[in-house]
C-alpha cells in the first residue's frame, strides 16, 4: 500500500476528488495550509498594488493499493495547478497495515478490502434525495435483498420501486389514523427503522 501526500491549489479540490472517485479511491484528510501561501505574479493593472497575488494551498491524503498509486500521482500531477517552480509536490511512501477499529484486525494490502467491496451488490446512486431520504432507501434497498425471494412469492413484488410503493400504500392508512387519532399508539412495523 502507497499513501500519499499532494499539496495542490485549494480550487482544484473538487477536480482531483471527482478523478480519485471515478478511480475508485477516496481523500481520507484534506487539510487547508492558511500559512503556506505561495506568490505567483499577479495579472492586469499594477497600480498601488505590488504586482504579487497569493495562491491558497490544500494539502491531501489519500492510501491506495501499490498497483494503483502510479494512476493517483499522474491524476493529481495533471490536475493540481501547481508546477515545479510553485512547489507542487507529491509525497508517496509506503504503508505497513490497516487496523480496522472496531475489532483492531490488522490487513496488510488495501487489495483485501477492494474485493471484499466488489462481491456486495452495488447501490444506485440516488443523488437528487437528501441525506434521510437516501438513508431511509438504503434501509429499504437492504430489507429488500435479503428478503427477496419471499417479496417475490409472497406478495408479487417484482421490483425495488415496487417495495417501496408498498411500503408507502401500506403505511399510509396506518399514518393517516394515527394523525386522526394521536393518542393511539401502534406497533412499529418497519423492523429496524
Amino acid at each position: 500500500m502507497k499513501k500519499i501526500e499532494a499539496i495542490i491549489k485549494r480550487k482544484t479540490f473538487t477536480t482531483i476528488k471527482t478523478n480519485l472517485n471515478v478511480l475508485g479511491t477516496f481523500v481520507i484528510d484534506k487539510r487547508n495550509l492558511d500559512d503556506s501561501d505561495i506568490y505567483d505574479e499577479a495579472k492586469g493593472s499594477r497600480i498601488g498594488s505590488t504586482g504579487i497575488k497569493s495562491i491558497p494551498l490544500a494539502k491531501i491524503e489519500i492510501v491506495v493499493p501499490d498497483k494503483e498509486a502510479r494512476k493517483v500521482v499522474e491524476m493529481i500531477s495533471k490536475n493540481s495547478g501547481l508546477t515545479s517552480d510553485h512547489g507542487g509536490k507529491i509525497f508517496v511512501s509506503e504503508m505497513e497495515e490497516v487496523v480496522d477499529m472496531e475489532t483492531l484486525d490488522a490487513k496488510q494490502d488495501l487489495e483485501i478490502f477492494a474485493e471484499e467491496k466488489t462481491k456486495s451488490a452495488p447501490i444506485p446512486k440516488r443523488s437528487r434525495f437528501v441525506p434521510l431520504q437516501k438513508f431511509t432507501l438504503h434501509k429499504l434497498q437492504i430489507v429488500y435483498e435479503v428478503n427477496k425471494e419471499k417479496l417475490r412469492d409472497d406478495y408479487r413484488i417484482k421490483s425495488f420501486s415496487d417495495f417501496v410503493n408498498y411500503c408507502i400504500v401500506k403505511s399510509l392508512p396506518i399514518m393517516e389514523k394515527q394523525l386522526k387519532n394521536p393518542t393511539v399508539i401502534y406497533e412499529n412495523t418497519f423492523g429496524d427503522f
